[in-house]
C-alpha cells in the first residue's frame, strides 16, 4: 500500500505509520488488493487527509466504512464519486439539509465542496473489499484513525466533531469537550434517520459552533455536476 499521507499531516501521523501495526495493516491491504478488488483505489485512500490540511479542519465528521460498490468509494466519508447514485444515507442527508437550511438537493453525491471548506470526512476505515461491507474492521484502520480523531482534538483551535450513530459515538471519550463541539445523533442511514437524525438539525448547529468560534461557516448548498 502506497503511504500517501500529505504533507500538512506528516509532523502529527508519522510516528503512527512507522508503528508495526500499520505495517501489518499495509500488508494486509496489499494482500487483498492482490486477490480481491479494494474500494477506494489505492490513490484515494487518504483522500480526506489530502482535501483537508490538518490547519484547515474546522469540522471532523465521522463514518464508519467505505462504500462497497463499484465506482462508489474515493476516500470521503458519505461521499461517491461523479455519476453515482446517492446511497440511502446521503439521500437522508440532502433531506435533512433541506428541512434544516432550505437549499435544494443536488444531482450528485460529490461532497469534495464540503471538504475543501474545512470539513475532515474521515471513515473509521479507510479500505473494504468490494461488495462484502465491514471486511477490513479490525485489521488496524481504527486504531489510526483514533490517532488522526487524537491529533485533530489536540489542535489549539475549537473542531466541531459530528458523530451520527453509535459507532461514532463511541469515539467520544478521545474528544476534550471542554474546548470542543460535539454535535451528535442518530445515524443517517434508514434503518435508524427515523430515530432521531431527522430534525435533528446538523447543518445549521454546525455552522452556529463555527460562527461562535469566529470561523467561516460552511456553504452547504452543493452545485449541480
Amino acid at each position: 500500500m502506497q503511504i500517501q499521507i500529505p504533507e500538512s499531516w506528516h509532523e502529527h501521523l508519522d510516528a503512527e505509520i512507522s508503528k508495526p501495526y500499520f505495517t501489518q495493516l499495509a500488508q494486509f491491504v496489499d494482500t487483498e488488493r492482490q486477490h480481491s478488488t479494494v474500494f477506494p483505489p489505492e490513490e484515494q485512500v487518504f483522500s480526506s487527509l489530502r482535501i483537508t490540511p490538518y490547519e484547515k479542519v474546522n469540522v471532523l465528521l465521522l463514518g464508519q466504512d467505505p462504500y462497497h460498490d463499484d465506482n462508489q468509494a474515493h476516500g470521503l466519508c458519505f461521499s461517491v464519486q461523479p455519476g453515482i447514485k446517492p446511497p440511502p444515507s446521503l439521500v437522508n442527508m440532502y433531506k435533512e439539509l433541506r428541512e434544516d437550511l432550505g437549499y435544494s438537493i443536488p444531482n450528485h453525491g460529490y461532497l469534495v465542496p464540503w471538504a475543501e471548506q474545512g470539513i475532515l470526512m474521515l471513515n473509521a476505515v479507510l479500505t473494504v473489499r468490494a461488495h462484502t461491507p465491514n471486511s477490513h474492521k479490525n485489521h488496524g484502520w481504527e486504531t489510526f484513525t483514533d490517532q488522526v480523531i487524537r491529533v485533530v482534538n489536540a489542535k489549539s483551535d475549537p473542531v466541531v466533531f459530528v458523530l451520527w450513530g453509535g459507532y461514532a459515538q463511541k469515539k467520544v471519550g478521545l474528544i476534550d469537550t471542554s474546548r470542543h463541539t460535539i454535535i451528535q445523533s442518530a445515524h443517517p442511514s434508514p434503518l435508524s434517520a427515523r430515530n432521531g437524525f431527522f430534525g435533528s438539525r446538523p447543518f445549521s448547529k454546525i455552522n452556529e459552533a463555527l460562527k461562535k468560534a469566529g470561523k467561516p461557516e460552511i456553504n452547504w448548498q452543493l452545485p449541480n455536476l
